[in-house]
């Protein structure tokens, strides 16, 4: 089978070709667009990224040059239309899950680098300004943090959280009987979870009842100074409303791993560039503010399993088997 592998970055090539033995890859790193589905033609399959367009437009311009399979290298899918892929009779599948530690632990530690002002610390040393004033943190222990999605990932937190000392609130429509058990996990609501907690976490699925959850309504419920950490959906937050709580002093820390208009910016150099981003531009001003280019997943053991399932996937298809991790509507 020959696959158009868009949004191959230099950092996932070599697990790519390690891992995928009966293909062939046309590697692109170029985003897919409506302009760009072009460089598909000849493919029976096209593999994308999360930064990547499948909405219906180019799904339309893939079936058109013949491709019949879609290979996302991602857990998440909100990127692709899957009520067009199965008119055009496109099958799509995704990674369901690479690492969860990945991610659980690029959580915690943006948590431990905002609470004890690392960035900031390491910049003065650099200026070899070795003072300590106005890096005072606090200690984890004893601290109550809430869990927004105790998937695998956020059970994940949980558990590294427990081993901190903190007292762990939950929002999740289905209970995780597990993580009662073992480290005494409390489900809430989400109002309570918020006026509670002094850190939140957010590991949920971009849905519409998901959208802006993080809003100016629910920023006003939360405890004053209070932490978000987000290595989930951009979406999840309004990030003008985000802004306006740093301002006022509501948000004491946020730490980002998604934002909701990263397509044309992250995993790409636009350091010769001007930043055409007033929202993020804006976010960059806050010395209380991290963020991180979507790199919550990237790891060694992240990659080689993206890889391997990426070409199980490739091979079900090729083999006309039954594809286990298929996306239907």
């Amino acid at each position: 089978m020959k696959v158009s592998v868009f949004s191959a970055h230099k950092f996932e090539q070599s697990y790519l070709e390690e891992a995928v033995h009966n293909h062939q890859l046309r590697l692109i790193e170029t985003r897919l667009t409506t302009n760009t589905a072009g460089l598909a033609e000849g493919c029976d399959a096209v593999s994308v990224f999360v930064s990547d367009d499948a909405s219906a437009p180019v799904l339309e311009k893939l079936s058109r040059l013949g491709v019949k399979y879609l290979a996302l290298r991602s857990a998440g899918f909100n990127h692709v239309d899957l009520q067009k892929a199965e008119e055009l009779g496109i099958k799509v599948a995704r990674v369901p899950e690479y690492s969860p530690a990945a991610i659980a632990e690029h959580t915690v530690a943006l948590m431990l680098a905002l609470n004890r002002k690392l960035p900031r610390a390491h910049h003065r040393i650099r200026d070899l300004n070795f003072s300590l004033d106005g890096l005072v943190g606090f200690d984890m222990e004893g601290k109550t943090v809430g869990i927004v999605g105790t998937g695998k990932i956020g059970s994940k937190v949980a558990a590294i959280l427990h081993g901190f000392g903190c007292h762990i609130l939950a929002y999740d429509p289905y209970v995780n009987e597990s993580l009662v058990k073992k480290y005494g996990v409390k489900y809430i609501d989400f109002e309570e979870l918020c006026q509670s907690s002094h850190i939140i976490s957010f590991h949920l699925p971009l849905s519409p009842a998901s959208r802006y959850m993080v809003n100016k309504e629910s920023i006003k419920k939360m405890k004053k100074g209070v932490m978000l950490v987000n290595t989930s959906r951009g979406a999840l937050v309004n990030t003008v409303d985000v802004i306006e709580g740093l301002k006022n002093g509501q948000i004491g820390a946020m730490g980002m791993d998604v934002y909701e208009e990263e397509e044309d910016l992250f995993f790409e150099d636009h350091s010769e560039d001007i930043l055409q981003d007033d929202v993020i531009a804006r976010l960059l001003t806050f010395q209380n503010v991290l963020i991180t280019s979507h790199q919550a997943f990237l790891t060694k053991e992240a990659l080689e399993k993206i890889a391997e399932v990426t070409a199980f996937n490739l091979d079900c298809w090729d083999k006309n088997k039954p594809c286990p991790n298929e996306l239907n509507v």
